[in-house]
């Protein structure tokens, strides 16, 4: 099964985040049997695409796809002599997430029995609330309607305004109050029915992070989650120690030496890997072992687009240690509507296993019609397409 074309598909504006509006890559890999295989990435398309074609197409064209491990080291291997934590490293996770969606076709089964098979008949998840409903203003009522749902988890950032006024380097009590309340009154109406994550985006300096954690600390969140930016990984078990509500980190490590420090160090209890990020499918299942002999969860991240929500699932039916899969009510129920083949949608609170073989789903025919979307592909595409 050899690559005969590698293609970009770049979507502009998929989503806003907390960052501001983003753009989706998918990248489409053709072979020479007829057979493709679909990845993606985010936030940055063009620089994302100028690598996944200018870079990696010419190591990829000819080769057979079903040498994932030995595709991944050839195309660290062509970036990592000047530095790949970036649209190298997203580039080379979306050529891996379509590297492992062509092998499930070729033996037309879901990617999670290649991993090993399911470890659980459904997928316990989060809500990361990106919401029609503003936790802000109405966390109550956010809540309420999760838990009706049957989700008991959520995931909120009150502090973000607050830091982004500061810079991160100071917080009054005043401040600290108004970070509170939103946790403070779901608590106060629905006790410890929902379970409620905390997120800071990273932009908080050590000594405001320890007093918000111990500020916290009387409303047990779920976790804490990247409170400093990741730079510093010494930092963070200095922030482990003065607080003992749990710390997660997170997306912005990328590939298993990323993540190795933070699991030496022992500064988080849960280990947050984005597929589209650290380098791929091949990645996260190898930072997941890792994790697993620290009898660390993993809890996936999964902000990005529609093809991402699909390898997360199945990441998320495999993984042994796995402890929750985030998801966006907002984006599966509207932002990724029509995009794809077909949709992946919780039922009773619990994403079902995602279907095969593959991930289970391509991208809407008229894709590339649609006039946010621009496409370029190296080499040709194969039989039939």
């Amino acid at each position: 099964m050899k690559i005969t074309g590698v293609e970009t598909i770049r979507y502009r504006r998929g989503i806003t985040v907390h960052a501001g509006a983003i753009d989706w890559l998918w990248v489409r890999l053709h072979t020479d049997n007829g057979l493709t295989g679909l990845g993606e990435t985010y936030p940055c398309a063009g620089p994302e695409s100028a690598a996944v074609l200018e870079c990696f197409a010419p190591r990829l064209l000819g080769r057979d796809a079903r040498e994932i491990d030995r595709l991944w080291a050839d195309l660290f291997l062509a970036v990592s002599y000047h530095g790949w934590a970036g649209a190298e490293m997203r580039a080379l996770s979306a050529i891996d997430l379509a590297l492992w969606d062509l092998a499930g076709k070729s033996l037309n089964a879901p990617v999670y029995q290649l991993l090993g098979g399911a470890c659980r008949e459904s997928i316990p998840i989060y809500n990361t609330c990106y919401d029609h409903v503003d936790f802000l203003t109405e966390p109550v009522r956010l809540a309420r309607e999760l838990a009706a749902s049957g989700i008991h988890a959520m995931k909120i950032w009150p502090f973000d305004a607050i830091a982004l006024a500061n810079r991160g380097h100071s917080i009054s009590a005043e401040e600290l109050r108004v970070g509170l309340e939103p946790l403070r009154l779901i608590r106060q109406e629905l006790g410890d029915a929902v379970e409620v994550a905390m997120e800071f985006h990273g932009f908080w300096d050590l000594p405001c992070a320890v007093k918000i954690a111990r500020a916290l600390e009387p409303l047990e969140p779920l976790w804490l989650e990247e409170m400093l930016p990741q730079d510093n990984l010494a930092a963070y078990r200095e922030l482990s120690q003065a607080t003992r509500l749990p710390l997660t980190i997170s997306e912005r490590l990328m590939t298993r030496w990323g993540f190795r420090e933070v699991l030496d160090n022992k500064a988080a209890r849960y280990i947050m890997p984005d597929l589209s990020w650290c380098g791929g499918l091949s990645e996260a299942r190898k930072i997941a072992v890792m994790a697993e002999t620290s009898y660390l969860p993993v809890a996936p991240h999964n902000c990005g687009g529609p093809v991402l929500h699909f390898a997360s699932a199945h990441f998320a039916a495999w993984a042994p240690n796995l402890y929750l899969m985030e998801t966006v009510r907002r984006h599966y129920l509207d932002e990724y509507r029509g995009l794809l083949s077909a949709d992946l949608t919780p039922v009773g609170g619990r994403l079902p296993l995602p279907p095969g073989p593959g991930w289970g789903v391509e991208l809407a025919a008229d894709i590339a019609a649609r006039p946010q979307v621009s496409v370029q592909c190296v080499g040709r595409r194969g039989p039939g397409n």
